[in-house]
């Protein structure tokens, strides 16, 4: 019952630290009344300070963490705030001032179970690193194996969950404001970078991301993941062994190190491939603060808070797509979208054939070295209003990675497309996948957990079975009995059928 007023309350805060950073105007496409935004503007600063996008990140940063991750998140909405804005976005880094160490020392403690000397023979009081959720210090355990040790913040749990019901409230005042709004999900997208928060705030999760990125590259000497210490993790605590390098984006150092910048190049993008592509898990903050290359030219990831998945029919309709858009084949890219279901299937082919050509052929004509796919596809989203396209809240956390991995590997090597390396990977990749007996080791899979699951489901049914027969009973019904049990088992084949013909199909 409290809740409208306490979030007019925190709205109001928001409000006058956006005009304090000049970046009332963020607040006009909201709907706002204009008397609102008429005395907001009038406690600006006379000379804003950069482009919007600067200023609502700093405002960010002054607003705290879920700010800073919402600024992070909203990134990757170029179809609200417009590439530029969204790329200033881009910039924002997750970075806070450290908390204390005694409070860091109390959580390890308290979440082990054990004294600070008793699980690590020296930890070191200073932080590595202090972000909006968690901060790091390096440590050395009783056992001599250098360590990172990631510790939550205090507390931050309540200040999202605080948060977190402030944004859901705006997003429904918004719709309701704009209704012509509601295709873009902003409920949905809220609930869905909550979901990425709450992954953030159990350490435990972001151990296992490691771990299952380090199972999918265990046979790649090109790139790794730190080991998970599953002795000293928990909730609130996550040890892995310490990253040794130079940071991707430090060219001069890698150079003077003796490093090929190619081959790093090269190693990024193949990675980047193997997650987008063949593993459908990939790293969803890959900026150069958490790529490292150490001494032997191996890229090491850190920080897995934030990873992202496709499923195998989104990694091959976009593999199609990106091949499709960058040989031209217009119409073959659109048929897609509608064969996706991103695009009405009332909506004309050949009008949004004619939109894709209309923001692909202006990036395509740069050189080879200067084309985005990362951008194309926020380009991609501008056109969404006119075709009735429902945002894919999935593909909005790759696009971001897109953006990023595209500027790491400009810095490496200005003159070479990191799309231009992974091409010929992709190319391969939809052969593959297109091939029979790929469809025929799905459907494999398929039957084996029909097999494997078929027990618990005819369990299931014959419980649904009694309680039918008992209505059946008492309606002295007889004969319904046996036709029922005979549609119930038409009913299963029929499923098993329609499947199978899908997979093989596809």
């Amino acid at each position: 019952m409290l809740r409208t007023p306490r979030n007019i309350i925190r709205l109001t805060i928001i409000a006058r630290t956006l005009a304090r950073h000049s970046a009332v105007e963020a607040l006009e496409a909201l709907g706002l009344p204009k008397f609102l935004v008429w005395v907001l503007r009038h406690m600006e600063p006379s000379v804003p300070n950069g482009p919007l996008g600067t200023r609502l990140a700093t405002a960010a940063v002054a607003l705290g963490p879920s700010f800073i991750k919402l600024g992070q998140a909203l990134s990757t909405r170029s179809d609200l705030l417009g590439a530029e804005m969204a790329a200033d976005l881009g910039q924002l880094r997750d970075r806070l001032p450290p908390f204390s160490t005694e409070q860091a020392r109390a959580v390890v403690e308290a979440e082990l179970g054990v004294r600070i000397q008793d699980s690590f023979a020296e930890f070191d009081d200073r932080p590595a690193a202090a972000a909006s959720i968690a901060q790091v210090h390096f440590a050395t355990t009783q056992d001599g194996h250098s360590v990172a040790v990631k510790i939550l913040r205090p507390a931050i749990e309540q200040a999202f969950a605080r948060d977190i019901d402030l944004f859901l409230w705006v997003a429904e005042w918004i719709v309701h404001a704009k209704p012509t709004w509601h295709r873009l999900r902003l409920r949905e997208s809220v609930e869905t970078f909550a979901s990425l928060v709450q992954v953030e705030m159990d350490l435990r999760l972001e151990a296992a991301a490691a771990s299952e990125l380090a199972e999918n590259f265990h046979d790649d000497p090109s790139y790794k993941v730190p080991t998970v210490d599953w002795s000293r993790t928990s909730r609130r605590v996550l040890t892995t062994t310490r990253v040794h390098g130079t940071p991707i984006d430090q060219v001069q150092n890698l150079a003077a190190a003796g490093h090929n910048l190619d081959e790093v190049l090269q190693s990024a993008s193949r990675a980047m491939f193997k997650q987008v592509f063949r593993d459908g898990f990939f790293h969803g903050d890959p900026h150069p603060g958490n790529l490292f290359v150490d001494s032997d030219g191996v890229i090491n990831a850190v920080d897995f808070g934030i990873m992202g998945r496709l499923d195998r029919q989104s990694r091959r309709y976009l593999a199609e797509m990106i091949l499709a858009i960058l040989t031209r084949d217009y119409e073959r890219a659109a048929r897609l979208h509608f064969q996706a279901g991103y695009v009405p299937k009332e909506k004309s082919i050949g009008a949004f054939t004619l939109a894709l050509r209309s923001i692909a052929e202006p990036i395509l004509d740069k050189p080879a070295c200067d084309i985005s796919i990362g951008r194309l596809l926020g380009q991609l989203f501008h056109i969404t209003e006119t075709f009735g396209m429902e945002t894919q809240p999935h593909l909005l956390l790759l696009q971001k990675v897109m953006v990023v991995a595209e500027g790491v590997g400009r810095t490496l090597n200005p003159e070479v497309n990191m799309w231009k390396i992974a091409e010929p990977l992709i190319e391969d990749w939809i052969i593959t996948n297109k091939n029979p007996e790929t469809h025929l080791r799905e459907l494999g899979g398929f039957v084996r957990e029909i097999v494997q699951r078929g027990p618990l489901l005819l369990a299931h049914a014959e419980v649904a079975l009694e309680n039918t027969n008992q209505m059946i009973r008492s309606k002295n019904t007889h004969d319904i009995n046996s036709r029922l049990r005979e549609g119930w088992m038409w009913a299963a084949i029929g499923v098993v059928a329609l499947l199978a013909l899908y997979a093989l199909a596809d």
